[in-house]
């Protein structure tokens, strides 16, 4: 039931608006209006470089990655060693490394939605 998650999830907000939290809620449980169409993955990286090129949110909220450039800061993993050290950024120190490898992960959950609708 997508309606434990909302409510949860809307308590941990700092920023909470009812209809916009309800609504992404219903979009990605596929029980709204307009539901996610199973195949579509969100790539957080592209995202992030796509909506916020510069990384102002980035900045904001981690700023131990404030000095690298604003190419890298969307993908700090990515970065050249030598990038990273002139930033004073230690992967696995400083901030983490990733944890998924999104490629990955996506094709593993592609592969499991067509099973679950093909059988």
């Amino acid at each position: 039931d997508w309606r434990r998650g909302e409510r949860w999830f809307r308590r941990m907000l700092t920023d909470g608006d009812i209809p916009q939290n309800a609504g992404n809620w219903q979009w990605v449980a596929g029980t709204g209006p307009d539901a996610a169409p199973y195949f579509r993955v969100f790539n957080p990286v592209a995202q992030s470089r796509r909506h916020d090129p510069e990384g102002r949110y980035l900045r904001r909220w981690l700023p131990e990655l404030d000095r690298l450039d604003s190419r890298a800061i969307h993908a700090p993993w990515q970065a050249a060693p030598a990038e990273l050290a002139a930033a004073g950024v230690r992967l696995g120190a400083d901030y983490p490394a990733p944890t998924v490898d999104h490629d990955e992960a996506r094709e593993r959950a592609l592969a499991a939605y067509r099973e679950a609708l093909t059988g």
